[in-house]
C-alpha cells in the first residue's frame, strides 16, 4: 500500500491528465480589408469622413463623436444598465461553480456524533443470541458514537484537473457574454442618441416648413382680400400647412420612444431623462478618420469571437473528462472515533475504534463512457465550426458597415446639393409670384419639394451616424473601457 500510494502521488503532482490540450486556433482572415468601391464621389469638395487600417483604439469610441451629453449618457449606462449588472453576475455564478469543481481536488473531512437505544427481536437468529445463557449481551442496549470521516480522491488521470480546465473555460465564457452586452448596450445608447437628435431636427425642419407654408397662406389671403387672386390659392395654402401640421405628432412620438428608450438603457423609468433631453441639440459630427485595424485584430477584440474561442476550450477539455471516465478511480478513505454504550466510557481509549484504507474503482465494461467520448469530440468539432462561422460572420459584418458608411455618405452629398438647389427654386419661384408671372401654385410645389428633401437630408445625417455607430459595434469596441 505505501508503493501504491508513492506513485499515485507522484502521478498527480506531475500533472498527467488524459485528453486533447486545447490549442488557441488560428482565425481564417485576410490580410487587409477590401479597398472601397471606385464610384466616383458625387461632391469633389466634400469632405468624406473615411475608415483606414491605423492602429485603432476603441476603448472611447463614442468620444470620437465629440459630445458631451454622447459621452455622459454612455459612462452612465455602463454603471446603471440592469442587463449589464445581470451579466456581471453571470460571471459571479460562474466562478463560484468552478469553485465547486475545484473543491474536489482536496479531502473532505466530516465530524459525527450519535446516539442510539436498539432491541433486537428474540426471535431471530440474531437476537437469539441475546438471549444465550453466559453471553451476556443486554437487550436492548445503547451506542454513543464520536467519530471523523475522510476522503480524498486522488486525481490520477485528471478527471477532476480537465473538470476545473472546463469551469475555467466556462467563465471565460460569461466574461465574454458580459463584454457582448456591453458592447451592445454602448450602440445601443449612441444609436437611440442620434435618432432622437435626428427626430428633433426633423421636427424643426417641419416647424420651419409650417412657419413659411403660413406666411404664404397669409400672403394669399391678402392677395384674395386685394383682388389679385382667387379662393384657390387660399385654400391650396391651407391644405399644405395642414398636411405640414400634420407630421408633428409622429415626430413627437419619436421623440418620446427614443429618449424613453435611453431611459431604459440608464435604468431609469420612462420620461427619467425628458428634462436633460427635450431640448434639440444637433446630431453628433462625424470624425475626419476612423481607424479600425486590420482584420487580423478583429479576432482578438469582438466577445463573440473570444466566446467562442472560449466554448471551444470547454469542449476541448470535456473530452478529458469522458476519457478520464475509463481510467481507474483511487480515493483513501479513513474513518475513526470512538463508540461506547455508556456515555461515560465514550472518551476511553479502550473505546476507540477506526477504518483506514483506499478504493480503487476500475471500469471494466461501461458502453456508456465509451459513447460519451464520442459526443464530446462531436461536441468539440461543432464548437470549432462555431468559431470559424463566428469569424467569418464578423467579417462580413465590418465590410458591410463601411460599404453602408461610405454609401450613405455620398447618399447625403447628393441630398445636400438637392436641397440647396430646391431652396433657390423656392426663392425663384416665390420671386416669380411677387412679379404676377408665376402661379401660386407653382410656389407651393416648390415648398413642399423643399420640405421634403430636407426631412430625407436630415434622416440621411441620421443614418450616417447610425452606420459609424454599427461600424464600431461591429468592430466590437468599448468592452476594454469597462475592465
Amino acid at each position: 500500500m505505501p508503493a501504491l500510494l508513492a506513485v499515485a502521488l507522484v502521478m498527480v503532482l506531475a500533472g498527467c491528465a488524459v485528453g486533447p490540450n486545447f490549442v488557441r486556433p488560428i482565425p481564417q482572415t485576410p490580410a487587409h480589408w477590401s479597398s472601397p468601391s471606385d464610384t466616383s464621389r458625387p461632391i469633389d469638395s466634400l469632405c468624406k469622413s473615411t475608415t483606414t487600417e491605423d492602429t485603432a483604439d476603441l476603448r472611447r469610441w463614442w468620444a470620437d463623436f465629440n459630445d458631451p451629453t454622447l459621452s455622459s449618457l454612455v459612462e452612465r449606462s455602463i454603471s446603471a444598465n440592469l442587463d449589464l449588472r445581470a451579466a456581471v453576475l453571470r460571471i459571479e455564478e460562474a466562478r463560484a461553480q468552478r469553485g465547486v469543481t475545484a473543491a474536489a481536488l482536496w479531502p473532505s473531512l466530516s465530524t459525527n456524533a450519535s446516539y442510539a437505544s436498539t432491541r433486537l427481536s428474540e426471535t431471530t437468529a440474531t437476537g437469539s443470541l441475546f438471549t444465550t445463557p453466559g453471553i451476556g449481551i443486554p437487550n436492548p442496549y445503547n451506542q454513543y458514537q464520536l467519530g471523523v470521516d475522510a476522503s480524498w480522491e486522488l486525481d490520477l488521470f485528471g478527471r477532476i484537473r480537465r473538470s476545473v480546465e472546463v469551469a475555467d473555460a466556462n467563465i471565460e465564457v460569461s466574461v465574454e457574454d458580459q463584454h457582448a452586452v456591453l458592447v451592445a448596450l454602448l450602440g445601443d445608447v449612441a444609436q437611440s442618441y442620434i435618432e432622437l437628435r435626428g427626430a428633433q431636427l426633423r421636427k424643426a425642419t417641419t416647424e420651419q416648413s409650417i412657419a413659411t407654408t403660413s406666411e404664404l397662406l397669409e400672403l394669399a389671403r391678402k392677395r384674395r382680400a386685394a383682388g389679385l387672386t382667387s379662393d384657390v390659392d387660399v385654400v391650396e395654402a391651407d391644405a399644405q400647412l395642414t398636411a405640414t401640421r400634420a407630421q408633428l405628432p409622429a415626430l413627437d412620438f419619436i421623440i418620446t420612444q427614443t429618449i424613453n428608450q435611453l431611459s431604459r438603457l440608464l435604468g431609469r423609468a420612462p420620461e427619467g431623462l425628458r428634462a436633460e433631453l427635450d431640448t434639440a441639440a444637433p446630431i453628433p459630427p462625424l470624425p475626419t478618420t476612423v481607424p479600425i485595424g486590420l482584420p487580423g485584430e478583429l479576432a482578438r477584440r469582438r466577445p463573440d469571437i473570444r466566446k467562442a474561442e472560449a466554448s471551444l476550450h470547454a469542449a476541448t477539455a470535456g473530452i478529458g473528462v469522458a476519457v478520464a471516465g475509463l481510467f481507474p478511480r483511487l480515493t483513501l478513505t479513513g474513518s475513526g472515533g470512538f463508540q461506547s454504550e455508556t456515555i461515560g466510557q465514550l472518551t476511553r481509549w479502550a473505546s476507540r475504534f477506526s477504518s483506514l484504507g483506499p478504493t480503487l474503482e476500475l471500469p471494466v465494461f461501461d458502453l456508456g463512457r465509451w459513447k460519451m467520448i464520442h459526443l464530446q469530440d462531436v461536441r468539440a468539432k461543432e464548437a470549432a465550426v462555431a468559431y470559424a462561422a463566428t469569424v467569418l460572420n464578423a467579417l462580413h459584418e465590418v465590410e458591410n458597415a463601411r460599404a453602408a458608411y461610405g454609401a450613405h455618405q455620398d447618399q447625403h452629398a447628393w441630398l445636400d446639393a438637392t436641397v440647396a438647389q430646391n431652396r433657390d427654386a423656392w426663392l425663384l419661384a416665390r420671386q416669380r409670384y411677387d412679379g404676377g408671372v408665376a402661379s401660386f401654385i407653382e410656389v407651393l410645389d416648390a415648398e413642399r419639394t423643399l420640405q421634403q428633401n430636407q426631412l430625407s437630408l436630415a434622416e440621411s445625417s441620421t443614418t450616417v451616424g447610425i452606420d459609424l455607430v454599427s461600424l464600431y459595434r461591429a468592430l466590437g469596441g468599448g468592452w476594454e473601457r469597462a475592465n
